[in-house]
């Protein structure tokens, strides 16, 4: 069964509505610019090429201080971020408060001492940045909405918490698309989020000021949020590592947009990181009461496990051909697999990847358990006030008068004008790949798949093939864990990169692989010797 006349229809008229829009977008917007510079000055500083892992181990041996450490980012961040625009809050100096606090009770401790530091509060003194869609009390909490610009949070979102309570100690929040709902990181209250390697690059979204701040050795670790990409795609664009969890593992409570319908299944929170090292440790602080269920402290032979490869997604008519360059990296790596560990990489074709973003597309509009419908995009956006209506809110965009992004408006219209019910023949797409990924996978199965089709695209470049995203939307579907993995850089200095891929709860495989691949591909580049 394949799909109907109809179905068929309304998939064209949505992709040439949407070409429409953003051409008119692109005719009619500014070019961004960012001066003379190309990409971000090199790291100097010795301390911010050390892990959150290191770091928190040189603080509390009296190493270095966390002033010390907090000082080295926040003179980083007022190095890059005006090239980047990828923090848009700063807490320096309560930051530098914290850090002093910390260098005293370090001094003063006395029981236990650094075993008991480490088992009580193992990031003690790190500095770490967050998504500005997750509530940081004191800090703007907006989401990239103007509506909500004088908005600060008065409580912390869960991980958040967590994290504090481990001692790590936030610089500020970063940014993001309007309501997280794009593939970049552009809203009308904060401007345009660039890319450390290449200015005229996207960072991605919608977690893109912390992918472009990390990417630019701003940051060491971060807080992100995935329904559909939002973790990878910046963490793939930015050159870092990060880590999608297996579903209700890690809180999303205190985040926007808040999920509705049956969106929480594909939201996930999650960390982001420049070093593979940091990922386990911080995830296991993030999980709080729920990391048990990954089993993380148990060891992983990655000789013992299956690996498998799967190039492209089949020829899906929504997205672009993959980069030659990302086959061959993908390819680079199976064969390194093989030569350094004695494996077999299996390479496979899964036809039902094609259908990725539609299926995506379906469950993100499913209603919940109650029959109540998801939040319609353009209530969202008028937070505060009436309803957005979408033609409307397009003229006075085309008049220059309009609060939101071509993008978010975009959104507001596919959603306006579409029509039909949930096609069958996606449900049964769905469950068919679902069972062979079980099948396939199982307790020791990785899956070897590209993150998006194409390298980071000039700035609004997206806005012509929207829906690349499909590389990534369909695994939150599905609900698996997957660890974004750098590969090294293009021959454009771009970033290429892997998605790590493993059934549900098995976190730990991805992980353990994402470390062997930092050693065996040199992990984050800095953009500034690149």
């Amino acid at each position: 069964m394949a799909l109907s006349l109809l179905e068929r229809l309304q998939v064209w008229f949505m992709s040439a509505l949407m070409a429409m829009l953003y051409g008119l977008f692109w005719l009619l917007s500014p070019r961004p610019t960012a001066g003379s510079s190309t990409k971000v000055p090199p790291v100097t500083n010795p301390l911010l090429k050390l892990s959150a892992t290191q770091l928190a181990k040189k603080i509390r041996q009296r190493e270095v201080s966390s002033v010390e450490v907090v000082q080295a980012y926040i003179d980083r961040i007022q190095e890059v971020n005006p090239l980047l625009n990828a923090m848009v809050k700063d807490r320096f100096s309560a930051a530098l408060q914290e850090a002093a606090q910390v260098d005293r009770l370090i001094e003063e401790e006395t029981e236990g001492g650094e075993e008991a530091l480490a088992e009580r509060l193992p990031l003690l003194g790190v500095p770490l940045s967050v998504k500005e869609s997750f509530a940081v009390q004191g800090m703007p909490n907006s989401a990239g909405l103007v509506s909500r610009a004088k908005v600060l949070a008065s409580v912390d979102a869960q991980v958040v918490s967590y994290l504090k309570r481990a001692g790590a100690i936030p610089l500020g929040v970063t940014n993001t698309p309007e309501l997280c709902m794009w593939s970049e990181s552009h809203n009308r209250l904060y401007g345009l989020t660039r890319n450390p390697y290449r200015l005229d690059r996207t960072a991605g979204g919608s977690s893109g000021g912390e992918g472009s701040l990390l990417g630019g050795g701003a940051s060491v670790f971060g807080v992100g949020s995935d329904i559909g990409g939002s973790i990878r795609m910046p963490c793939y664009f930015n050159g870092i590592f990060g880590h999608k969890a297996t579903p209700y593992v890690v809180s999303n409570e205190g985040q926007l947009p808040p999920c509705s319908g049956q969106q929480e299944d594909l939201q996930c929170t999650g960390p982001m990181c420049r070093y593979a090292e940091d990922l386990l440790p911080i995830l296991k602080i993030m999980a709080g009461p729920n990391a048990h269920k990954l089993s993380l402290s148990e060891l992983v032979d990655l000789k013992k496990l299956r690996f498998f490869s799967v190039p492209h997604d089949g020829g899906s008519p929504y997205t672009s051909p993959v980069d030659k360059q990302l086959i061959q990296a993908q390819r680079q790596v199976a064969e390194r697999l093989e030569a350094d560990l004695g494996v077999k990489v299996q390479e496979l074709r899964l036809p039902e990847l094609k259908y990725g973003y539609q299926i995506w597309e379906t469950f993100m509009g499913l209603p919940d358990k109650d029959g109540k419908p998801p939040q319609p995009f353009a209530e969202l956006m008028g937070e505060g006030g009436s309803t957005v209506w979408p033609p409307w809110e397009l003229v006075k965009w085309m008049l220059g008068r309009s609060s939101h992004t071509m993008a978010a408006i975009g959104l507001a219209l596919k959603q306006f004008v579409h029509f039909g019910k949930p096609s069958p023949f996606l449900f049964q797409q769905k469950e068919a790949l679902e069972r062979h990924l079980e099948e396939l996978l199982g307790s020791d199965g990785v899956l070897l798949y590209p993150p998006y089709p194409c390298l980071a695209s000039k700035h609004h470049h997206q806005l012509f093939r929207p829906f690349n995203f499909a590389y990534t939307g369909i695994f939150n579907v599905l609900g698996l864990p997957i660890t974004q993995c750098p590969l090294g850089l293009s021959r454009e200095g771009l970033p290429l990169g892997v998605q790590v891929i493993s059934w549900k709860l098995q976190d730990r495989l991805t992980l353990a692989t994402a470390l062997y691949l930092e050693k065996a591909f040199g992990g984050w580049r800095d953009p500034g010797e690149s």
